[in-house]
């Protein structure tokens, strides 16, 4: 197997450190290590993530060690059914002396040198708050105060439970599309992970080990130059491209690429989605992972594993499958790749 070359020493150090990264934040988040591992691809792949699962199975706790090991200004708001966009963006209050004020709010408190963004039960929030989160988003910037503010090294971190339902406004397509990866989240399986987290202390009492995590273990500021180079760096060959795009293909037109599932007309699964956009998103996740693991070059491997997290919620159903997602779109997956051969 090749491996990154000697020119190339820089590429090998910020692997080094990436690994360091996902092994700090490992110490606080049992049993989650491929959560982890997919939300460090996403950082080097500059892109924003949402987390979904159950109540108290870790989302939160993820998200603020990623924070304090990435470091940077960091910024958390949590979404409530009253929250406005301009909660965002600023907030007013009456001063001693009685007069009105105004202060940047936190997307705008930090300025430019904002990090990561935590937005805490995204669903709990309005469409309106949605739309202003997806500019944010989208293009790193917003408007506000007769300027505009720009946010060069933002990555926007997200979590929803899918308990509760009430109160809640499920998010836009083109919000969910904004997101490089949803990774679901779930209680461990191991028999060891799980007496730890019940009977070990040490995980009963979260700020403590938050604050025990060593912060900016990563250059935050450096990290977009570093994603840059690792996607000039990292090659796929013409075998892997017409891979690629034949996944592409059959995900969107499942009933063509000959694929059936009991119960379910294939001709009518499909409402939309998986863009061409997406399909970019899924190589920049995949030539990451290559990078993780000491090579130039994409291998099958590469695009399989972190397919799931990047293209599921860009599939968009029709409305009489939508409440069967859950089941339909990785069963839907899985035969994808049964169907689809790899170089």
């Amino acid at each position: 197997m090749n491996t990154i070359r000697h020119g190339d020493a820089m590429l090998t150090d910020w692997r080094d450190s990436a690994t360091r990264f996902q092994n700090e934040v490992g110490k606080v988040v049992v049993g989650q290590e491929r959560a982890v591992r997919l939300v460090t691809i996403a950082i080097f792949a500059r892109g924003h993530v949402l987390l979904e699962g159950d109540v108290g199975v870790g989302k939160t706790t993820l998200l603020r060690a990623v924070a304090r090991a990435l470091g940077g200004a960091y910024e958390r708001v949590e979404g409530t059914v009253d929250m406005m966009p301009s909660d965002l963006i600023y907030h007013t209050y009456l001063a001693d002396n009685g007069r009105p004020r105004v202060e940047p709010g936190p997307v705008l408190r930090r300025a430019e040198d904002l990090s990561v963004f935590f937005f805490n039960e995204i669903n709990r929030a309005r469409p309106q708050v949605h739309s202003l989160l997806l500019r944010l988003m989208a293009e790193r910037s917003l408007t506000a105060f007769n300027r505009e503010y720009r946010f060069p090294d933002l990555q926007v971190f997200a979590d929803r439970n899918r308990v509760e339902r009430e109160e809640t406004f499920e998010l836009p397509a083109a919000a969910r599309d904004r997101f490089l990866m949803e990774i679901g989240m779930e209680a461990p399986r191991d028999a060891q992970a799980r007496r730890d987290l019940v009977f070990d202390p040490r995980f009963h009492d979260t700020d403590a080990l938050i604050n025990g995590l060593q912060q900016g273990v990563i250059d935050h500021a450096a990290v977009t130059g570093i994603a840059g180079a690792i996607q000039h760096t990292i090659q796929a060959s013409p075998e892997i491209e017409a891979y690629v795009v034949a996944l592409w293909e059959a995900l969107v037109r499942p009933a063509e690429a000959g694929i059936r599932i009991s119960g379910i007309d294939m001709a009518a699964l499909i409402k939309g989605g998986v863009s061409p956009r997406g399909l970019a998103f899924l190589v920049r996740a995949a030539r990451v992972r290559a990078w993780l693991d000491g090579r130039e070059f994409l291998v099958p491997e590469d695009i399989r594993d972190v397919f799931p997290e990047v293209m599921a919620h860009r599939v968009f159903l029709e409305p009489v499958y939508e409440m069967r997602r859950e089941t339909i779109v990785p069963g839907l997956i899985r035969a994808v790749f049964e169907m689809v051969p790899a170089p």
